[in-house]
Order: C-alpha cells, then sequence, then structure tokens
C-alpha cells in the first residue's frame, strides 16, 4: 500500500524527491535537532495521483487526517477547536527550488470563532485578527482567485482613513472592519460566504498548492530554469508560529553567506512584528539582520549558532527563512541559496580552502552560465555619470535601456532585441516573462531578499530594489526623483553593483579576470584534460585571449587580414590579374603586411601555439557586389570622367561574373583556390616563415601551424603540403634558423572525417571546422536556415537543438568521431582539436571531451567559460570518489 503523507521525523534530506526540498529540509533539520515547528509532508506522488484524477482521493485525505490527528497531539491544540485552536501553515515545495513560484496559505484553522479563542489564548486581539485578515486574503487570493490587489485597496482604504502609514499600526478594531470588508469582497468574487469549517479550508488549500504546479508562471520558471514538468509539488503542513505577536516578535530571511558578494558573514533582513510573506513581498522595507543582534540578542545568537550547523551540515551556503515567536528561534526552511556569479565564485574558492568540500566540487559549484555572467560589461569607473537615485544592489552588473513601466510590454519588446530597463514598484511572480527579457529590473520597494532580488540574481540580470525616493505614476507612465522626470523611453542605465540609477547610457568597460575568478578557473585548469584555445585574428584578439587563460591561438583567420580598406584594393586587383607573375606582382604587396600581421599575433602569443589557417573564402567575396559595380560602371560610362576607373571596374565585373557560383560554400574556395593559384599560399607561408624569423632573432618563441582548409580528398593535402613544406624550409635554410612549424588540416567536409586516415598520412594536425562540418553534413545554409526553416523546426521539436550552437552528436558528432579514430590510427601523435563555434558551447565540449580531442577553441571572451566546462566533464567522468563523505 502506497504512503502518502511523512511526518517530519520520518524524512530525510535523501527523500527529497518525494518530500520536495521544503519538506527534506524541515525533516532534515529536525532530525538533526534543530528548532523546527511539528508538521507532515504530503507527497509529490500524491501531487501526481491529484493531476490525474482531477481530485484528491479519498485515501490519501485520510492518512492527511491521520498525520493531522498525531500533529494535535505533538502541540496539545486541536485544529478548529475555538478555545484552543491549532493553526497550520500550507506550503509547497518542489523538488528543485523554484522561489515564489508557487502558492502558501498561512494561518489555516481561524473562523469567527476560533479567532477569539485565539485572542483569549493570547491576550491579543491585535495579533488575532491580524493573522484572520492575513488569512482571509492568501485563501481568497490562492484558493479562489480573488484579485490580491482588491484586497490590497481594502487595506489601503482603511489605513488612509486612519491615518496609518503601515501596517503594524492597525488597531483590533480597524482590522475587524477590514475582515468585514475582506468576506463581502470574497462572496462578490465567489458567490460564496468565506468557509468556517477548518476541515474544508485545509483540503482547498491542498488542492489550490496541487494546481499551483501548472500555474503560468511556475511553467515558465521551469521553462526558463531546464527544469522538469513531471516532478509534482510536495504540500507541506505546519504548526504556524508568529512573528506578528508583538515587538518580541519576528520573521525574516538570512542566507549562511552574502549572495550577492559571497562574503563570509550572515546575510539577511527582517521584519518585527510581521509574517514570513511581509518580507518576500516586499511590502515593508525590512531590516538588516545585524540589527536583530540589538533588538533580540539571544534569538540573534540562536540563529547564528543553527546558520554555522547548516552550513557545515549542507557544505553549502544556505537560505534560511525563520520566525521569532515570542523570543523563541523557528525555522521554517533550508535550503542552497540562489547566489549571483560572483558570490558563486568566491563562496566556492573560500570553501575548498576551508576544506569544506574538495577542488572536484568546487567546479560543479559553478555553473558555465555564471562564469558568462561574470564577463558582462561594468560601467566604465572613469565615466562621468548623473545619478539621479540610489537603491539596494540587489544583483551586480550594470544595463542600459529604456524605461518600460509595464510588465507585458517588456516582455514583447525585450523579445524583439530592444533593451528595456522594467521600472515596477515590486516584482512578482507573475511578472517573470518580463523579467527575462529586461536588460535590468528597478523596484522602488523591497528588499535584497524581495522577489526581484531573487530571481535577478538567478538570471544573471542586473537589479535594483528599494529605491524609496523615487515615485512612480504609473498611470502617466513617469517617475520623478530629486526633481528629476523620466518618461517611458527614456534612457537610464542601472548599476547593480552600486545600485546606483544613471540618467542615460553610460560607457561600459569589458570585466577582468582577477581575485577569486582567478584562483577559481585555476582550480578548474588543474583538473581538465582539454586544452582551451581562442580564435583570434588581430594582436588585441591575441592579447585579450592570453588574460582570459587562452593556451594558444587554435584558429587565426588570415583573409580578415585583407579586408582592411588600404588592403582590399590590392587583394582585388590581384584577384583580376589575368596572369600568375601579375597575381605575384600584387601579392608582393601584401606580403609585407602579413608579415607584420603575423609578427605581431605571434608575439603577443609567445611560447604559444598559433594556428594560421591560409586563405579560405572565395575570391568573389572580396570583389564589390555585383549590382554595385554594375551601377558605378554605369556612372562613370554616363561622365566619361576616369576611363582609367572605368576599365578597372569593367575588370572587376567580368572577373565577378566568372567567379560567381550558385553555391559558393562548396565551390571554389579553401584549398582549391591554393592548387589553382598556389601563388597566394606561398606568399602566406614566406610571410609566416619570415615573421618567425625575425622574432627568433629578437628573442622570442615562435610556435606557428599551418592550417590548409577545406581539405576533402588525401591528394590535395599531400600536393599542398608539400610546396608549403618546401617553403618553409627553404627560407629557413637561407635564414640559418630552425622553427618547428607543423602542417595540418581543417575538417569541414565529410569525406575528410571518412578518409582521415589517408589525410592523416600528410597532417600533423586536424582541427575540426564544426561550422562547415555542420552545412555540409545537413545540407542547411546556416545563415539560410535560421532565417527560414529551422526556428520551426527547433520550436516543433523536429529537431531538439539548434545544430549551430550545439554539436548533432548522432551524425555530426559520429563524423567527428570517425574522423579521430581513423586519423590516429594512422598517426598514433597526431593532434587533434575543434575550432568551430560548437568550441565555446559547454555541452558541446563535454561530447569532445568524451571524443578524444586534445582541445577545443572558441572565442577569446569564451575561454574562460571552455575552462570550467573541460573541468566539469573531467570531474564527472572521474566520478563519485573525488567527493567527501558527509
Amino acid at each position: 500500500m502506497a504512503k502518502w503523507v511523512y511526518d517530519f521525523e520520518e524524512g530525510s534530506e535523501q527523500m527529497r524527491n518525494l518530500l520536495g526540498g521544503k519538506g527534506a529540509g524541515l525533516a532534515e533539520m529536525t532530525r538533526i535537532g534543530l528548532p523546527v515547528p511539528p508538521g507532515f509532508t504530503i507527497t509529490t506522488e500524491a501531487c501526481k495521483d491529484y493531476q490525474k484524477r482531477g481530485y484528491i482521493s479519498e485515501e490519501i485525505k485520510q492518512e492527511t487526517l491521520e498525520h493531522l490527528k498525531r500533529l494535535e497531539q505533538k502541540t496539545g491544540k486541536k485544529f478548529g477547536d475555538p478555545e484552543n485552536p491549532l493553526l497550520v501553515s500550507v506550503r509547497s515545495g518542489a523538488p528543485v527550488s523554484m522561489p515564489g513560484m508557487m502558492d502558501t496559505i498561512l494561518n489555516l484553522g481561524l473562523n469567527d470563532e476560533a479567532v477569539e479563542g485565539l485572542k483569549k489564548l493570547t491576550q491579543n486581539g491585535r495579533f488575532a485578527y491580524d493573522s484572520y485578515r492575513r488569512f482571509i486574503q492568501m485563501f481568497g487570493d490562492v484558493v479562489m482567485g480573488v484579485p490580491h490587489e482588491e484586497f490590497e485597496k481594502i487595506l489601503t482604504y482603511h489605513k488612509d482613513k486612519n491615518g496609518f502609514n503601515s501596517d503594524v499600526e492597525l488597531t483590533e478594531e480597524v482590522l475587524k472592519e477590514v475582515i468585514a470588508d475582506y468576506k463581502k469582497l470574497y462572496k462578490e468574487h465567489t458567490g460564496k460566504d468565506f468557509p468556517q469549517d477548518p476541515m474544508e479550508q485545509l483540503f482547498l488549500a491542498i488542492e489550490a498548492v496541487f494546481k499551483s504546479w501548472n500555474n503560468p508562471r511556475a511553467i515558465t520558471y521551469r521553462m526558463l530554469n531546464k527544469i522538469s514538468d513531471d516532478l509534482g509539488t510536495a504540500v507541506n503542513i505546519v504548526m504556524m508560529v508568529f512573528g506578528n505577536m508583538g515587538n518580541d516578535s519576528a520573521t525574516g530571511v538570512a542566507f549562511t553567506r552574502n549572495p550577492s558578494t559571497g562574503e563570509k558573514k550572515l546575510y539577511g533582513e527582517y521584519l518585527v512584528n510581521a509574517q514570513g510573506e511581509d518580507v518576500v513581498a516586499g511590502i515593508r522595507t525590512p531590516k538588516q539582520i545585524d540589527e536583530l543582534a540589538n533588538e533580540m540578542p539571544e534569538a540573534y545568537k540562536e540563529l547564528l549558532r543553527v546558520a554555522d550547523i547548516l552550513e557545515h551540515h549542507y557544505r553549502d551556503m544556505q537560505d534560511m527563512e525563520f520566525t521569532i515567536e515570542r523570543g523563541k528561534l523557528y525555522m521554517l526552511q533550508t535550503r542552497s541559496g540562489k547566489r549571483t556569479a560572483r558570490a558563486a565564485v568566491k563562496i566556492a574558492v573560500d570553501m575548498v580552502k576551508e576544506s569544506l568540500i574538495t577542488k572536484e566540487e568546487a567546479v560543479l559549484r559553478v555553473s558555465t552560465d555564471q562564469i558568462d555572467q561574470l564577463l558582462h560589461k561594468m560601467i566604465d569607473p572613469k565615466a562621468e555619470v548623473r545619478v539621479i537615485a540610489k537603491g539596494l544592489p540587489a544583483s551586480p552588473g550594470a544595463a542600459s535601456g529604456k524605461v518600460v513601466f509595464d510588465v507585458k510590454e517588456a516582455a514583447s519588446r525585450g523579445k524583439a532585441g530592444e533593451p528595456v530597463i522594467l521600472v515596477r514598484p515590486e516584482t512578482t511572480p507573475e511578472d517573470l516573462e518580463g523579467m527575462a527579457h529586461s536588460q535590468g529590473i528597478l523596484t522602488t520597494r523591497g528588499g535584497m531578499t524581495a522577489h526581484a532580488a531573487v530571481v535577478a540574481r538567478g538570471m544573471g540580470i542586473p537589479c535594483i530594489v528599494g529605491a524609496e525616493s523615487i515615485k512612480l505614476d504609473l498611470e502617466n507612465k513617469t517617475f520623478t526623483v530629486n526633481g528629476v522626470t523620466v518618461k517611458e523611453n527614456d534612457v537610464i542605465t542601472i548599476d547593480g553593483t552600486t545600485g546606483n540609477v544613471i540618467l542615460g547610457e553610460v560607457p561600459m568597460v569589458e570585466p577582468e579576470l582577477s581575485g577569486e575568478f582567478e584562483e577559481f578557473l585555476k582550480i578548474a585548469d588543474e583538473l581538465r584534460k582539454l586544452g582551451v584555445k581562442a580564435n583570434a585574428n588581430t594582436p588585441d584578439e591575441a592579447r585579450r585571449a592570453r588574460s582570459y587563460g587562452a593556451e594558444g591561438i587554435g584558429l587565426c583567420r588570415t583573409e580578415r587580414m585583407f579586408l582592411q580598406p588600404d588592403r582590399l584594393p590590392i587583394m582585388q586587383d590581384m584577384i583580376i590579374a589575368e596572369t600568375a607573375e601579375e597575381r605575384r606582382e600584387h601579392l608582393s604587396k601584401l606580403e609585407p603586411l602579413q608579415k607584420k600581421d603575423f609578427y605581431e599575433i605571434l608575439k603577443e602569443m609567445d611560447g604559444f601555439p598559433v594556428i594560421i589557417r591560409l586563405l579560405d573564402p572565395p575570391l568573389h567575396e572580396f570583389l564589390p557586389q555585383k549590382e554595385r559595380l554594375e551601377k558605378e560602371i554605369e556612372e562613370l560610362r554616363s561622365t566619361n570622367s576616369n576611363p582609367e576607373l572605368l576599365q578597372k571596374k569593367e575588370r572587376q565585373l567580368k572577373r565577378s561574373k566568372e567567379l560567381a557560383e550558385f553555391n559558393p560554400m562548396i565551390g571554389f574556395r579553401g584549398c582549391r583556390v591554393g592548387i589553382i593559384y598556389p601563388e597566394i599560399y606561398e606568399m602566406q607561408t614566406q610571410a609566416i616563415v619570415d615573421a618567425c624569423v625575425q622574432l627568433k632573432k629578437e628573442g622570442f618563441n615562435p610556435k606557428p601551424k599551418i592550417m590548409l582548409p577545406l581539405i576533402g580528398h588525401v591528394n590535395e593535402m599531400k600536393i599542398l603540403r608539400e610546396k608549403v613544406e618546401k617553403i618553409v624550409k627553404d627560407k629557413l635554410a637561407e635564414a640559418g634558423m630552425d622553427v618547428k612549424i607543423e602542417i595540418g588540416t581543417m575538417v569541414e567536409v565529410p569525406r575528410a572525417a571518412l578518409t582521415a586516415d589517408q589525410i592523416a598520412q600528410y597532417a600533423d594536425f586536424f582541427s575540426y571546422g564544426t561550422n562547415d562540418l555542420t552545412q555540409t553534413t545537413f545540407a542547411y545554409s546556416r545563415d539560410d536556415a535560421e532565417g527560414t526553416f529551422l526556428p520551426y523546426y527547433l520550436d516543433h521539436k523536429i529537431l531538439e537543438k539548434d545544430p549551430f550552437m550545439t554539436i548533432d552528436r548522432d551524425g555530426v558528432g559520429k563524423l567527428v568521431r570517425i574522423g579521430v579514430v581513423l586519423g590516429r590510427h594512422t598517426n598514433p601523435s597526431l593532434e587533434i582539436g575543434v575550432c568551430g563555434e560548437h568550441g565555446g558551447d559547454p555541452e558541446s565540449i563535454e561530447f569532445f571531451h568524451y571524443a578524444g580531442l586534445d582541445y577545443v577553441s572558441c572565442s577569446p571572451f569564451r575561454v574562460p567559460i571552455a575552462r570550467l566546462a573541460a573541468a566539469q566533464v573531467a570531474v564527472k567522468e572521474k566520478g563519485k570518489s573525488v567527493f567527501i563523505d558527509k
């Protein structure tokens, strides 16, 4: 017989999938002796059963009632008893943390009689009626769909009427009036009186939590965070403890370390005389946790003790919810805390130093997405800025964009690629989509643990909360602060690191690897097997690559060098030349420029390998567009002003037509050009050798490798290698120098992979060009596919992933693996890497690790991501033995 319900004493952290994260945390804290209110958990299996049936089965109801009786025995209170009522919270809890996405009901069990019993029991009428009005509001909103803002309007009306500024000032008599109005509102929307039977309240609330698994915000959150829809949520029934019993009571949220910076210090917020929802909803601005040491010193000391126990027990930074009832601390939740990328890195490094976790665990604690966040631009410290307001720095990084006040508008404009800053009083879980598509978020209310702050940190979006000096006028879509009025579509910049709100767009600077970030990546370097190089075409890119930890250049595209304004005309003259001698004459002008290019890049990468790809694209790409040429020729003919230029343009047009192809991607390019016009590759090879000779004379250690592009047949490789090798040997002999220059190829057509054993006879290295290999394997033109059918294929799951973003393991990946096995069969010392876009994609890097490649090469900005991804797959391969046993 299935067991649907577990008391906290019966569970543990190991039962997370069954009890959900919250239930497992409550059970584990109970098990290790921490102060947790008694309660029980209805399992995720019960949720799945409900989803199938559409109702709660009698078996689940009966088991719930049995555990409710046990709870009554533990507490000495009775559910529904008007004299000594047991009140409970009903809280969701999925196996994976989904903060704020599902529903909670507090103070359940109150009715018109029980509220009087609670008043007598506590000798505190204000507290009793405050709890009742909260219960009606939460039950009406969560269970029956009565709009939350309608309740808030009633509350605001009564506060204004009585001259109150905050909820705490509401008296018992005023609260009774609020409750009467709440009940009228409830009946208007539901057609029923507010339920007085606690059992009816309980099962309606449990059903509401089950239903909340599939509410729109929860579905959106799961989609954004790649969480399975099949997990379901547990329901936790917990004896209520009250933070709203007076000035010796409080409620709060705390982290064992700072979730923004990673600093090892208790961090959080609390509110005196309040309930938990007040803190996370951002309705009142809370106090910093440090103040609790003065206000309630004993409770603060106990909180520090519990925080230390939990962090050492879970061996991770914990996010805790607590309530203090009449000076006594109760723990209501613990979970691994969400943190910024910066904090994640610092915490991982610090915990290794503290011997809490291993280096292997540390690299798994930081995601590649978080590393990406750390590489975002920040405000240039030299920039002059006009700060118009300051709030709490809730999520670091900086962003500029147009001010938008409406969440749906932010979502639609953000999706369209427009940079927007979402400005709101506070955010709620329903705002998730608008937040996800904004560059940054600014709220005028709330603290560092409010919804906007938690969600923004998780998404890596810059965020400022609690900017109370800003006065919003949502109706007219403006905000005013310190005499400045900002309208919708005006541009502002927010700095989530300092909390500054800045008028206008501000210059940004590139991030740097330093401090814990650098330490963390060095740990990753110790663990990874794959090398990490960069694709770089200029000295600046090479310098950036080295600063990010690249171990060389895996692809230097020489064609980019010919596109500079002073070189393109020479290149065009070479292309329209009719004889090899003419071509050589023009190439001789380019050779010193090429030598300078190679000299500077090899110098930046001194001592590290640089793979230089000889000319790859079709020659017609260097000529002006055919339509443009025809127009220019027509104008020159009509004016008859420059016969010499006219003649040149006519030659260019003639040559453009000769070189025109129906499908240039598989046409006259790459090694085919090098074979037909050998003088091009001759010039480039000479320039490489001359650059090396000069560097050697100057005491540097150049390590160039020459890559022959688009090889598809062994004879292409054989012919070109012999020519290149002869030039290298002759030039070095002439200079009396000894420089090791390897010669290899880019494997980018299927035939090269399938005949890799033959090609490897003449290659020192292979580098997979997976962009072209994907195009030629799928017969997709990347540029055309992404603008036509590919989005449809992805939306309708014809393809699970974009094959240009993540390697297609079944097709393209199989070709990679075949090429590795065949190539190394012929040449066991063959070095093999990848230099396509996939070299910076973590999922693809995992495949390349297992496929036996030696290195990946990617954009300089993705080098840190690749370093971590390579370490993570190496750790996962190594297995569980690396972890410290709890």
